[in-house]
């Protein structure tokens, strides 16, 4: 199986909805992140790892901020494949790497492909990077089997959304509202008829997220989209020191 079928079939197998969990590698402490992303693993059916960048524009501030203590913390893209690799056959999560294009484009996108396939990734989720020139990258992932997620909103027109869905790889990120991660708490009104267009048009899982904190939020969420993605909340919860399998196992509807 292809690494990023893998991603496919956790999201297709999971009780519905399934559990994205997102958390910033190396964060509260580098120390701690194997434990942490354990942890996750035992209560997420894909775990999606943040790659610390000095200027992460689609995070809102609980991200920017694990963001930048882990790189003051010396995290690095080559640090996490390291101790992902290290933790290769431990944990049998899908994962997916969270990343802005610079770290990927610094680090080479053939031995990237190499690197992450030897780790154990899945895929990769790249939000500054658009569709009209993810060739290059799409092609190196394309050689090891890892997947390329391609978001969506819903203020993207109906022809590009049919693109990005049927280009989509693993599953379609559908960010639920526009703006920033964590953000307002409240669902969007229209929610019910943009994860359904979203839905009509994939040919994969979708799930979606941006906000999720409650349990209600991911039962309403699910009963229209295949995952449900808790981000902001999650790096919260291991902000404060509590347990991420915990909270997770309190999401689930």
């Amino acid at each position: 199986m292809l690494p990023r079928d893998r991603v496919t079939q956790g999201i297709q197998a999971a009780k519905k909805p399934a559990l994205v969990a997102f958390l910033t590698a190396g964060y509260p402490t580098r120390e701690g992140f194997q434990a942490a992303l354990s942890a996750i693993a035992s209560a997420a059916d894909v775990i999606e790892i943040g790659v610390p960048f000095s200027d992460p524009m689609a995070d809102g501030v609980t991200i920017q901020r694990s963001s930048e203590t882990a790189i003051r913390n010396g995290v690095t893209l080559h640090w996490i494949l390291d101790e992902l690799a290290a933790c290769k056959g431990k944990i049998s999560t899908p994962l997916l790497l969270m990343s802005y294009l610079n770290p990927l484009v610094a680090y080479g996108y053939p031995q990237l492909a190499r690197d992450a396939a030897a780790a154990g990734v899945s895929g990769f989720m790249v939000p500054d990077l658009p569709l009209e020139e993810s060739a290059p990258l799409r092609d190196a992932f394309a050689n090891e089997g890892l997947a390329l997620v391609q978001f969506v909103t819903p203020a993207t027109p109906a022809d590009r959304l049919e693109r990005l869905c049927k280009q989509s790889q693993g599953f379609v990120y559908a960010v639920t509202r526009t703006g920033i991660t964590g953000g307002q708490s409240e669902l969007p009104e229209d929610l019910t008829e943009y994860l359904s267009r979203v839905k009509a048009a994939s040919p994969i899982p979708v799930c979606a997220g941006f906000g999720v904190r409650s349990a209600e939020q991911v039962r309403r969420i699910g009963e229209h989209a295949d995952g449900v993605i808790v981000g902001s909340a999650l790096v919260e919860v291991l902000e404060q020191g509590n347990d991420p399998a915990e909270f997770l196992a309190s999401l689930r509807p």
